[in-house]
């Protein structure tokens, strides 16, 4: 059974950096469009990166752009997000997901969490001002 594992949240203060990592099952990681996506208390989801399946190919959104990268190894079938001068607002249960079909990269898809198929369970990232 194919599934997404994040890792790497913490508890961290303003200014501080942190990589999350998004261990995938299955050989099948090489072949999909991945995305970070998050969630703070009281709010919506919301887009925060995604790469295409060769990883040529990424999208930030807004309030990351900058500070944030997204990456893959394809080998090691794992999806990161690293992440710098992290603010309060960054607060959030972190996702990684999987797009739900192969060889996509059009932005539409990749920013559209509608899109994906496969979630993890979301780490935590707190950050403290």
């Amino acid at each position: 059974q194919e599934q997404l594992v994040e890792s790497g949240g913490g508890v961290v203060q303003a200014g501080d950096s942190l990589r999350l990592s998004c261990a995938a099952s299955g050989r099948t990681f090489r072949n999909y469009a991945m995305g970070w996506f998050r969630q703070a208390p009281g709010k919506e989801r919301e887009f925060v990166a995604a790469i295409s399946y060769l990883g040529g190919v990424t999208y930030y959104g807004r309030s990351v752009k900058g500070r944030f990268t997204i990456s893959r190894d394809n080998a090691e079938s794992t999806l990161y997000l690293q992440m710098n001068n992290l603010t309060p607002e960054d607060t959030a249960l972190y996702y990684c997901a999987r797009l739900g079909n192969a060889h996509y990269s059009g932005e539409y898809y990749l920013r559209n969490q509608n899109k994906y198929s496969l979630w993890g369970q979301g780490t935590q990232v707190t950050v403290s001002s």
